[in-house]
């Protein structure tokens, strides 16, 4: 009776990994998909509708990335992020001079998907070992002068094979470049709801 347990509890872990690999998978190809899409950096606030309000889909910062992949597999961030923040405002950054949350900005935020992500997500080491990170990874940098940015990694390699890709909007659109150790890294999660 004990093996039986013993397997078939070994064979759901394997079907959840597999599962979760998948996903992970289909998230890197979401945002592959967005390259396609012509977008002009433009980090204007927004009145969105809400949930499943997104800015108009030629324009989008780096955080927009993240939220259309994500969206593309039916999760709404704008929903998910606006839901923790009026449950849990005060452990969020209050850089922004907030008193409450807003629906229409809080999920394009830098800052607060790295508190989201922490809380529901599965914080990963920040490393300079290429191996550390899987296609699905986000990760987030400091730019310096107080500018975050996000992007999600790839499944495609760099031109030496040795590193994933990054797909983000640095200003350039919805781009995938060979960036994962190009900025100060401050964050790398999984997220999976």
């Amino acid at each position: 009776m004990i093996r039986k347990w013993t397997f078939l509890l070994l064979f759901l872990c394997v079907v959840q990994t597999i599962f979760a690999q998948n996903f992970y998978l289909k998230l890197s190809n979401a945002a592959l998909q967005l390259t396609k899409d012509q977008v002009t950096y433009d980090p204007t606030y927004f009145k969105l509708k809400y949930p499943n309000g997104d800015v108009p889909a030629d324009k989008g910062v780096c955080t927009d990335v993240v939220i259309r992949a994500y969206r593309k597999l039916g999760i709404d961030l704008q929903k998910e992020v606006h839901e923790d923040m009026v449950k849990n405002f005060k452990k969020y950054p209050k850089k922004w001079g907030l008193k409450s949350p807003d629906s229409n900005i809080d999920h394009r935020r830098v800052p607060n998907l790295m508190v989201f992500f922490s809380r529901y997500g599965k914080v990963k080491p920040i490393s300079t070992k290429p191996e550390d990170f899987a296609p699905g990874d986000i990760v987030t940098w400091d730019l310096d002068g107080g500018l975050t940015h996000i992007g999600l990694v790839v499944n495609r390699k760099s031109a030496d094979g040795k590193r994933y890709m990054i797909v983000h909007n640095i200003g350039a659109g919805q781009v995938m470049q060979d960036c994962l150790f190009s900025f100060k890294m401050t964050g790398h999660y999984q997220f999976q709801k």
